[in-house]
């Protein structure tokens, strides 16, 4: 996945499976951001893997922004990965063994209930598709916002994890708009910006409500409200360069 705005650099993201500890594989998928005058400038990095807590995604963070400093002035984004492949397991160890005790505490406490923040396009037919995605989120008890701010289009659900993985698979494999010729079409230019486990200082939405924003300081605080300020800051900004 791949965009090229004129003046805003290259994001694109990265999955990789690394070989963890106790043998397991741990998926992590690498958002890089390339400012225009990269590599004379640091990409922006965010790292989210189901496998790890939020804490250890922020250790990677740091420790690929540590060695990309070291890359400054030449590309470096396939040595990050290549360091990453091999350094995972250190990373992870010296915060696993508090990590552990965590986990095991938020799970009870959350029952893992996680967020789903979704990039749309375009919606052509739209009081048809804002229907659709009602019905959805009520069908699968999901709550959160469908969010409108001028030509940007999000959905934030919080949920059961199988709830939310079902509404992906809902969302990308039924016909919910038309095309350019009205023909009912699937939804092809979705993204995914964040899949996560809800945290403890996120706060829970207790209804889905669709929302239209007139300023982007409007829709920040709707997350800031929601104790959803970093998740904001990394993921929503980019979409209006």
């Amino acid at each position: 996945f791949l965009y090229f705005p004129e003046t805003h650099g290259i994001s694109f993201r990265i999955q990789i499976s690394v070989k963890e500890l106790l043998d397991t594989d741990v998926l992590l998928k690498l958002l890089f951001h390339l400012p225009v005058n990269y590599p004379s400038a640091l990409p922006d990095i965010s790292v989210n893997s189901d496998q790890l807590t939020r804490a250890q995604c922020m250790d990677v963070k740091d420790k690929l922004l540590e060695q990309a400093k070291k890359h400054l002035s030449e590309p470096m984004v396939h040595d990050l990965i290549l360091w990453v492949q091999q350094h995972l397991k250190d990373v992870i160890k010296q915060s696993a063994t508090v990590c552990k005790e965590k986990t095991t505490l938020s799970k009870g406490i959350e029952d893992g209930i996680w967020m789903l923040l979704l990039h749309l396009d375009h919606m052509r037919a739209k009081a048809k598709y804002v229907k659709t995605v009602e019905k959805w989120a009520s069908n699968l008890r999901l709550t959160g916002r469908l969010m409108f701010m001028g030509k940007i289009i999000l959905i934030l659900l919080q949920g059961d994890r199988s709830s939310i993985k079902e509404y992906l698979i809902l969302q990308k494999t039924s016909k919910v708009d038309v095309d350019s010729s009205g023909k009912k079409c699937k939804e092809k230019m979705m993204s995914v910006l964040c899949e996560t486990e809800v945290q403890s200082q996120h706060k829970r939405f207790q209804t889905f409500e669709i929302k239209e924003y007139s300023t982007l300081e409007e829709l920040q605080k709707e997350f800031e409200t929601a104790g959803l300020t970093t998740l904001f800051s990394e993921f929503v900004p980019p979409l209006f360069k």
